[in-house]
C-alpha cells in the first residue's frame, strides 16, 4: 500500500475509533475476499423498460444501456432476454435490438439489469454441444467441471472470474469446438459447487492456482499432450499463478488472459470504493475523510491483512517474469476494475511473449459482449498456431 494511503487510513482509525475502524475494514474487505460474494464484480443498476415492439426494446438511458455489443437483460423471477445493437438513442431512452426473450415475461415497466450473461445453463442447454460432467480430484475434494470432446492433442482449460461461474466460458466454446479442441471448464475452491477454502477466503490466485494444477494433471492423464490456460478477471490471475508455478510448465502451450487483475492493491481499492455507500455501513465511514478514496485504502489494507497476500510475489507474477508460453492479453482501456496501465506494463515487459488486444468501451470481463466478432477473431488467430 502507498504510504500516503496508509497514513490517511491510520489517521482515520484515530478519528473513527479502533473498534469501528476494524469493523468497517472487515465489512468493506468482504467484497473482495469472500468467494461468491461478487468480488471484483459490481452489481448492475436496474433500469426500466419503457416500450416494446417487434425486435425492439426501449430502456432508460445509462452507460450500460448505451454500451455497444450484445448483453442480457435479467429481472426478478428468472427473467432473461438478450439485446443487441443500439438502434436509437436520446437523452433519456435507448432503443436496442431485442434478439430473444427466453425466460419470464418482458413487459413495459419491468425493472431489468444489464449483464454479460447472454448464455445460461450448460454447454448442451445453451449451445447444443455434447459434454460430460466430470470431477477433478483436489486436496480439498472433488471439483466439478464440464468436459467437451475434440480430436486435438491440445486441451483448453477455462477458469471463470469471481461471481460469474462456469457459464462465463460458454461464449467461447463454439470457437473452441470449431477448432476441434477438447475443453475443461473448471470450478475451484470457493465456488458454490466446490469445496470451501480452509479459511473461507479467496486469495487472488495464491492458493487457487493449485486447483488449476490438478486440472492440468487430469487433462494430461486423459491424453492431452499440452494445454492452454484461459481465465477471466481473477480467474485470469489464477491462471497466471498456475502458469508460473505448475509442475507441468513445459506442457503449457499458451495462456489467454481476459481482464486479468494485475495490480492487486489498486483493484481492491477501486472495488471497495465502488461499493460505498451501497455497502450498508451507514455512518461508519464518516471519519475516513474523502469518503471513497479513504474507504478504498482501508479495504485494501484490511484485505491484505486478512488474506496474507504477498504483494511482492503477486507483482512478480503479474509482470510475466515466469510466463512459460505465448499469451493473449485481452483488456479494455476503460476497465473500471483492473487498470489498463497494468496490462500495458505486462505487455511491454514481455513483448517477446505477450500480445495485447484492446477492446475499447468494454466493462470488466465483458470484452466478448462488447465486440463478439472481433474478440472471437483475435482468439482464433492466437490459438491457430498453437494447434
Amino acid at each position: 500500500m502507498r504510504w500516503g494511503t496508509a497514513a490517511a487510513v491510520a489517521a482515520a482509525a484515530v478519528g473513527t475509533g479502533t473498534a469501528a475502524f476494524l469493523l468497517l475494514g472487515r465489512k468493506v474487505s468482504d467484497r473482495v475476499v469472500r468467494p461468491g460474494a461478487g468480488q471484483v464484480l459490481s452489481a448492475p443498476v436496474p433500469v426500466k423498460v419503457h416500450a416494446l415492439g417487434p425486435g425492439r426494446v426501449a430502456l432508460t438511458a445509462t452507460p450500460d444501456t448505451r454500451r455497444r455489443g450484445t448483453y442480457a437483460l435479467e429481472w426478478d423471477g428468472g427473467g432473461h432476454a438478450v439485446v443487441g445493437e443500439v438502434l436509437e438513442q436520446g437523452a433519456d431512452r435507448v432503443v436496442r435490438r431485442l434478439e430473444r426473450a427466453d425466460g419470464g415475461t418482458l413487459a413495459v415497466g419491468t425493472e431489468v439489469r444489464v449483464t454479460p450473461r447472454v448464455l445460461l445453463g450448460d454447454p448442451r442447454t445453451a449451445l447444443g454441444l455434447d459434454f460430460a460432467d466430470v470431477a477433478v480430484a483436489s486436496e480439498l475434494g472433488s471439483l466439478p467441471a464440464w468436459r467437451t470432446a475434440g480430436i486435438r492433442g491440445t486441451w483448453v482449460l477455462l477458469v471463470h472470474g469471481p461471481g460469474a461461474g462456469r457459464e462465463q466460458a460458454l461464449a467461447v466454446l463454439p470457437l473452441l469446438h470449431a477448432l476441434r479442441l477438447p475443453t475443461l471448464t473448471l470450478s475451484y475452491r470457493g465456488d458454490r459447487d466446490a469445496p470451501a477454502p480452509p479459511d473461507g477466503l479467496g486469495h487472488f490466485g495464491e492458493t487457487e492456482w493449485q486447483d488449476v494444477e490438478v486440472a492440468v494433471r487430469y487433462a494430461l492423464s486423459q491424453g492431452a499432450g499440452q494445454v492452454v490456460l484461459y481465465g477471466w478477471s481473477v480467474g485470469a490471475t489464477i491462471v497466471l499463478h498456475a502458469a508460473a508455478r505448475s509442475t507441468w510448465r513445459d506442457r503449457i502451450a499458451g495462456v489467454v488472459l481476459d481482464s486479468p487483475v494485475l495490480d492487486w492493491s489498486e483493484t481492491v481499492r477501486r472495488e471497495t470504493a465502488r461499493a460505498w455507500p451501497s455497502s450498508g455501513l451507514g455512518g461508519l465511514g464518516g471519519g475516513l475523510g474523502g469518503g471513497r478514496g479513504g474507504l478504498g485504502g482501508l479495504g485494501a489494507l484490511a484485505a491484505q491483512g486478512r488474506t496474507g497476500v504477498d504483494l511482492a510475489d503477486f507483482a512478480r507474477i503479474a509482470s510475466g517474469a515466469d510466463l512459460p508460453a505465448p499469451a493473449l492479453l485481452l483488456q479494455s482501456p476503460d476497465d473500471p476494475v483492473a487498470p489498463w496501465s497494468a496490462a500495458q506494463r505486462l505487455a511491454d515487459g514481455r513483448d517477446d511473449l505477450v500480445s495485447l488486444h484492446p477492446v475499447p468501451h468494454a466493462e470488466h470481463a465483458a470484452l466478448w459482449n462488447a465486440d463478439p466478432a472481433g474478440y472471437t477473431e483475435a482468439l482464433r488467430r492466437f490459438l491457430t498456431p498453437l494447434l
